[in-house]
């Protein structure tokens, strides 16, 4: 009898649990049984895995083969990355190959039935799993790229079954795989520049990619919602190295094609408002990341707000606070980053003239208020600015803008006061915790004052007043001060219209 044990992951969520792959030979009516909870497509890796080694000139065993996929309890042992790690076990278990070391290495990869290696998603998550095993990781070339992304892991590339058998037997070794990332010039075909008058809807853009504060726009069609929206992307600062594999480790889940030429580039997602909850927050079964977790790092801007669901915006409301969100099924859970920018627009009223100059607005008082109370008061009060972009004056139009400010004239302001915000508290101010808002967000006697009158006069609540002083530190920081002002607070005051 003979037995070989080789180590693979699973994907479970972001995470990517060890998996270790127990192969066994004992005599009996040849057949080949896969055990331990394996989902559709491993159970159909047995006719992959004969067909591969048999097209590779390598003998199938006529014996009893038991593969064991240890620990069992663990669910959803999904896709068909322990194809590879089944056919060097049969070869190792059977005495085709010979191999010292196995122990040192993690195999993971879709067998093709001529022996061809194919990628399989999770990539990523697999590498920096792996980083804290110090074992080498053998996978498909397809995936080389986005693995040797982390740092401390070994990735050994390789293109078909043959070229792992090969390098573990030394007969030819594989080199070791690296990818250089050349930083390259921000370059945007979209610039702030481009977008005339609406100065006050420039400066919360201004304000919100400082602090990373969420926004709403309200106004009538063909104002220019959508274009500061598209055009925010060009405030914000690329990520950084951990911020990139987190964000880079959801798209690989996602089993989003990998470029390393968008690598750092934030994320920008803009989905449809006849998206389901699902497609928004993400599940399925296994549980796969929807926008809100594509949008990490990044913004998620949903255009036409009060055409989506009430159910599907409520949905937002917990990973806006938390950052994170875990989906449930009966018997396991998923849990997806979820660190977004929210960007909404929407039209003041259902025929989008409300307000506006110049033109009728149709609706009636309630025909407004039932529009409006699709977005919740809970999901609003969530919002840190509310601005209206209305019609510009006449003439503005037909101005030239070259003199107009460029994006990347905003952007060294915004890194700026970030780098302030990080060196304070080591986050940005819209994620600061009551107590941090108690140590940085203090204010003297008669701001104070000036605080509650306007708090009560306004009837905002508790969250809201967190969300002023946030909103009013992060202004402070673009003005380089230390200490907030009133005219900090008076500003933070005029970006709630709602």
């Amino acid at each position: 009898m003979k037995l070989a044990v080789l180590h693979s992951r699973a994907s479970s969520g972001i995470d990517s649990p060890e998996v270790t792959v127990e192969v066994h030979l004992s005599p009996g009516i040849p057949s080949l049984s896969i055990v331990g909870l394996p989902e559709t497509a491993i159970k159909e890796s047995k006719d992959r895995v004969r067909s591969a080694l048999l097209n590779c000139h390598f003998e199938f065993p006529p014996r009893r083969i038991t593969v064991n996929l240890a620990p069992a309890d663990l669910p959803k042992k999904e896709g068909g990355r322990f194809d590879l790690p089944i056919a060097i076990g049969i070869l190792i278990a059977s005495d085709q190959i010979c191999v010292d070391g196995i122990n040192n290495y993690e195999l993971a990869g879709e067998l093709a039935l001529c022996g061809a290696l194919r990628p399989f998603s999770g990539a990523l998550p697999f590498a920096i799993a792996a980083r804290f095993s110090k074992r080498n990781l053998i996978i498909p070339s397809t995936n080389a790229d986005e693995a040797s992304l982390v740092n401390g892991v070994t990735v050994i590339p390789a293109n078909n079954l043959l070229d792992v058998c090969a390098h573990l037997n030394q007969t030819k070794v594989i080199t070791p795989h690296q990818v250089s990332y050349k930083k390259s010039k921000r370059t945007h075909k979209l610039d702030i520049a481009d977008i005339k008058g609406q100065e006050h809807a420039k400066r919360a853009l201004e304000i919100g990619a400082a602090g990373e504060h969420s926004i709403l726009m309200i106004g009538p069609p063909g104002t220019g919602k959508t274009m500061l929206a598209n055009r925010f992307i060009t405030l914000l600062p690329e990520m950084s190295d951990d911020e990139a594999l987190e964000t880079a480790a959801v798209n690989s889940i996602a089993g989003k094609k990998f470029a390393i030429d968008a690598w750092k580039e934030r994320p920008f997602r803009a989905p449809h408002h006849t998206a389901s909850g699902v497609a928004l927050v993400g599940g399925s079964s296994p549980p796969r990341p929807g926008e809100i977790s594509l949008a990490h790092n990044g913004i998620l801007f949903l255009d036409e707000l009060l055409e989506f669901n009430r159910s599907v915006l409520d949905a937002l409301r917990e990973p806006m606070e938390c950052g994170f969100v875990t989906i449930s099924r009966a018997a396991y859970q998923a849990k997806f980053p979820a660190k977004f920018q929210f960007i909404a627009a929407m039209n003041p009223c259902p025929c989008g003239n409300f307000g506006n100059a110049g033109k009728i607005c149709n609706c009636t008082r309630e025909q407004i208020e039932r529009y409006r109370a699709r977005i919740s008061g809970p999901l609003l009060d969530r919002i840190d600015m509310q601005i209206e972009v209305l019609n510009l004056p006449k003439g503005v139009l037909s101005r030239t803008s070259a003199n107009a400010e460029k994006s990347e004239e905003i952007r060294q302001r915004v890194i700026t006061a970030r780098n302030i915000q990080f060196k304070r508290a080591n986050k940005t101010n819209a994620h600061l915790m009551e107590k941090e808002i108690e140590n940085f967000c203090r204010l003297d006697q008669e701001n104070k004052e000036f605080l509650e009158i306007a708090m009560e006069k306004r009837g905002f609540s508790a969250r809201v007043y967190h969300r002023i002083l946030k909103l009013a530190r992060t202004i402070a920081d673009l003005d380089n001060c230390e200490e907030i002002s009133q005219c900090h607070l008076s500003e933070a005051f005029s970006f709630r219209k709602l």
